[in-house]
């Protein structure tokens, strides 16, 4: 036999078997096929009872032991059919129907039902910041006072300004000291705005799945300041 002719036959037992797919028997449509074990031995399989699978092979929803003790059992009770009737004369004949019954067997295999392909990567954008920013003036008033004074005058606050004085000696009938001016200097605060161009990466990822079908996530933008 050709290994390309067998098919392999597995009954309910897990137990395996080989069928010649060439074999007159299947040609003929014969309604018993011979099915060659492991161990040598050959066993008689009614055609019916066979299940072809998708891959060629069959299933047997029996056992090959069974139908080798039932093949064992005919052929004892033919050959003691044959001494009977050489002893009383009468032939008598015998059949052996075998009783099958299916059984279900289920199982799961691992099937890949599609494949995504994930790339990612960075976009850039820009974006304006616009933030308060804090920063101190100073303003200088000149204040003309032309008073004289008996005494120097220290640098005082008055209203949260910061009055500086500014003294000099003029010559008179005497000498006097005179208060000549003041410098009124008042800080405040001025808000300003520096508005600026700053670069954001984010990230975002594809998803490209095996039919062409491709998906985009944008990531979410960090701000900073």
């Amino acid at each position: 036999m050709r290994e390309e002719n067998l098919a392999t036959v597995i009954d309910r037992d897990g137990l395996r078997g080989s069928i010649d797919l060439s074999s007159a028997a299947l040609r003929s449509g014969a309604t018993e096929i011979p099915i060659h074990l492991a161990d040598g031995t050959n066993v008689l399989v009614p055609a019916t009872v066979l299940q072809k699978q998708q891959d060629g092979n069959f299933f047997l929803p029996a056992s090959f032991v069974e139908f080798s003790r039932e093949r064992a059992a005919t052929m004892t009770a033919g050959a003691t059919t044959t001494g009977t009737t050489t002893q009383t004369g009468a032939a008598t004949e015998s059949t052996v129907i075998p009783v099958i019954a299916e059984e279900l067997h289920v199982g799961k295999r691992v099937v890949e039902t599609g494949r995504v392909r994930i790339r990612k990567f960075v976009r850039e954008h820009e974006e304006t910041v616009d933030e308060p920013l804090m920063a101190e003036e100073v303003r200088v008033e000149r204040v003309a006072v032309n008073r004289v004074i008996d005494a120097p005058v220290d640098v005082r606050y008055e209203d949260g300004r910061m009055i500086i004085p500014l003294m000099e000696e003029v010559l008179v009938v005497e000498k006097r000291l005179m208060l000549k001016e003041e410098l009124h200097v008042t800080r405040q605060q001025v808000e300003r705005r520096n508005p600026q161009v700053v670069t954001l990466r984010s990230e975002e990822v594809e998803i490209e799945r095996a039919d062409g079908e491709m998906r985009t996530q944008e990531g979410d933008s960090e701000r900073s300041q």
